[in-house]
């Protein structure tokens, strides 16, 4: 199983990289660019703390468990993944975010001519009811964890386009959670232009690559 780090809700943006403690293990690990970054909040949600990196299980189910929020077994995971997606869908419908169902995980797609003007990390004004529309779905559904994750294509510097994808990650999910979704629930991470899903040889592939995508997955317990 793939390391993750995980992250919590801090005060402000940081992406310098430096080393934490997890208070679930006790063990130390990287945190920031090295894989997620910090959600700055600016005042609208609930200061946090890095939650760290785990080999194997994903310490937030384990976290939300903990605290109450339950798991989901059986059958019950399909029909609660079926309402979060028909719900998504209504809400999403005409946005240009699309709409997939993997399994039992959920997948926005959101590209970025309607979330980003060209180079910058601030979601577009306009697109910020969209953001909002989604997040008032994942608090009904608070069973689920969510992952977001910023992409570019492969054009200019690998480490800039690695800082741009990682800044609109964290933009896109500091919006989420602002509006009062558990803070334990987010990964955040940057992939920059490793994880390509059309040709960057040309302009229109180009345009499918750079992306957020949300990633949206059952609590299993």
């Amino acid at each position: 199983m793939k390391s993750k780090i995980l992250v919590a809700i801090a005060a402000t943006l940081a992406l310098t990289a430096c080393t934490t403690t997890n208070p679930y293990t006790g063990q130390s690990q990287i945190s920031n660019t090295a894989g997620g970054a910090l959600i700055g909040t600016g005042g609208g949600a609930v200061a946090g703390a890095l939650v760290g990196a785990a080999v194997g299980g994903d310490p937030r189910v384990g976290a939300l468990i903990g605290a109450g929020v339950g798991g989901l077994t059986g059958a019950a995971i399909g029909n609660y993944m079926d309402q979060q997606e028909a719900e998504l869908r209504a809400q999403l419908q005409g946005t240009g975010v699309s709409v997939t169902r993997v399994g039992q995980n959920i997948i926005l797609n959101m590209p970025s001519n309607i979330t980003f003007a060209t180079d910058q990390s601030t979601v577009n004004p306009g697109f910020n009811s969209t953001l909002v529309s989604v997040a008032l779905v994942l608090k009904k559904f608070d069973k689920s964890i969510v992952d977001v994750y910023g992409h570019t294509d492969s054009q200019g510097d690998d480490a800039y386009n690695l800082s741009l994808s990682q800044r609109r990650a964290v933009s896109v999910a500091t919006i989420l959670a602002n509006q009062g979704i558990d803070q334990r629930r987010f990964y955040i991470e940057g992939k920059g232009e490793t994880s390509p899903i059309a040709s960057n040889a040309t302009e229109a592939g180009r345009a499918q690559n750079r992306r957020v995508e949300i990633q949206i997955a059952p609590i299993n317990g």
